[in-house]
């Protein structure tokens, strides 16, 4: 919302604007924006030692302005009385806000807007990376005993966002003992297939069948 200032020539335009700047630096967020300059356009000379926020204020803004403005100065002095800002907005020539960019500053609303096209961006470069990826897997049980029926139910029983159980066989190792190699699809920014094996494969009450797992093989699709 615009915030209007007048008569910054008078002690109680002086004092509105003291008022306004007890808890801030700059009249628009924490920068200087062009409404400083305006503003510092209409007072008409540094504010005494009874307006201390406002003489805060206008030392900030001039030492901005003599960065900008490097040259040396031999001193003016204007007699006429500063215009209300107000009066100085309309009297000013259609265009002249946007000629004026000293400091090459954005508005809320074009840091706004740049924060959500860098976020869409973001995203839709995630969106990008993300894909799947197939993996073999062999699921060993503890020993022939094992009830390999059971094991392969408890291996698909694990359920998370983005995994999906495949094709499976028993593969025989020797004595008697089989394991399971068990395929399955991935969506590789939501499953970590080490998290899937050490926090769910190897836990109760799945490791009363599953004594270990290993990756066989593991292909981007």
């Amino acid at each position: 919302m615009a915030v209007t200032f007048s008569d910054l020539h008078t002690e109680s335009g002086l004092k509105s604007l003291d008022d306004f700047l007890s808890c801030k630096t700059y009249i628009s967020g924490d920068q200087l924006t062009r409404d400083d300059v305006k503003v510092y356009a209409a007072v008409v000379e540094k504010p005494g030692d009874s307006f201390p926020n406002a003489c805060k204020w206008y030392e900030c803004v001039s030492s901005h302005l003599a960065a900008s403005f490097p040259g040396k100065a031999a001193g003016v002095r204007i007699g006429a009385k500063g215009a209300p800002v107000e009066e100085a907005k309309e009297a000013a020539p259609a265009g002249d806000d946007d000629d004026l960019d000293l400091f090459g500053e954005e508005t809320e609303e074009d840091q706004k807007a740049a924060e959500e096209r860098e976020a869409a961006k973001k995203a839709s470069a995630k969106k990008k990376e993300s894909g799947k990826s197939s993996v073999l897997l062999d699921v060993k049980p503890w020993d022939d005993e094992t009830d390999m029926k059971k094991l392969q139910e408890a291996v698909r029983s694990v359920e998370m966002p983005g995994l999906l159980w495949g094709a499976s066989k028993l593969v025989p190792v020797g004595y008697g003992i089989k394991k399971l190699q068990i395929m399955m699809t991935i969506v590789d920014d939501l499953v970590s297939v080490d998290t899937l094996i050490e926090e769910h494969l190897q836990v109760e009450p799945i490791n009363e069948y599953v004594q270990s797992c290993d990756i066989v093989a593991f292909n981007k699709i």
